[in-house]
């Protein structure tokens, strides 16, 4: 998955990142460092070219409990055991699992849409973040009644055929049970062109999950830089959540640098926790 120079790269970046997260308190997965701070966590696709295990050191030293895993770190494939060792080594290095995805269930197939479900459920995660269609979200709402895991709903932006944006979603959504709900992912919301702000004022107690990344450029997706050097209104989304209380998690969801992800990952995380600081006051 990873070639050795990309691996000791990350490994020399670790030291570096863990004495610069010393300087803030250490997070219980349980206890918000600060009530009312919005909660910061990783989407681990940001580790993409990385093992679960360096996964896992790359979270702990960015000082975060949250991880909501790709399928790079727990594979679809694996067997019930595989997929107990996966959730005992998330457990024993202390991250609480957030959730999952995003995990496509594009087949109007309840027998394929339940071994989703299954996978979900053995690793323990309560939630999903999904990519799916008008056909398939009702199926995905009968199943979910079954296994009380809450489906967020991803969207991809223009590319997106099903859902370019959260409100495209949240129009099939408003009778359904109160466990579907977005993902929004705010890189994929600005470039449809729809006011981020807005798209989660509207979610409302429908927005479950949160991807947070920084585009140079909010229409250009290959303009992603580190969060606050770009032009996403990270202050105004901040104020939104606190404003909505927010009960979730803002996973930072970071794609750019993938051999050596860590130093912009612990810079982003600095900036948000800055503007958590700062609401405060």
């Amino acid at each position: 998955m990873f070639s050795e120079s990309s691996r000791r790269s990350f490994l020399q970046g670790v030291p570096a990142a863990m004495a610069a997260a010393s300087a803030v308190p250490v997070l219980n997965a349980a206890v918000d460092p600060v009530p009312g701070d919005v909660r910061l966590g990783v989407a681990s696709y940001s580790f993409r070219e990385f093992s679960r295990s360096l996964a896992i050191k790359g979270t702990k030293a960015l000082n975060t409990p949250y991880l909501c895993i790709k399928e790079f770190h727990a594979l679809y494939r694996s067997t019930p055991e595989e997929l107990d060792k996966a959730k005992a080594d998330f457990q024993k290095a202390g991250l609480t699992l957030t959730g999952g995805g995003t995990v496509y269930m594009l087949k109007d197939d309840m027998a394929d849409i339940k071994t989703y479900f299954e996978y979900a459920k053995r690793l323990g995660m309560p939630m999903m973040n999904i990519g799916a269609t008008a056909k398939s979200l009702p199926m995905i709402e009968k199943t979910l009644k079954d296994y009380d895991i809450q489906i967020a709903v991803h969207n991809h932006g223009p590319e997106d055929k099903h859902f370019p944006a959260p409100s495209d979603a949240l129009k099939l959504m408003k009778d359904m049970d109160p466990r579907m709900g977005v993902c929004i992912d705010v890189g994929h919301t600005t470039r449809t062109g729809k006011n981020v702000i807005e798209e989660i004022q509207a979610a409302g107690p429908r927005l479950l999950d949160m991807h947070i990344k920084d585009l140079r450029d909010l229409m250009n997706r290959d303009s992603q830089v580190d969060v606050g050097d770009g032009q996403m209104p990270i202050v105004g989304i901040f104020k939104q959540l606190k404003k909505m209380n927010y009960k979730g998690i803002v996973h930072l969801e970071y794609e750019i640098n993938a051999d050596n992800p860590l130093p912009g990952m612990q810079k982003s995380f600095a900036y948000m926790r800055g503007v958590n600081a700062a609401l405060r006051a």
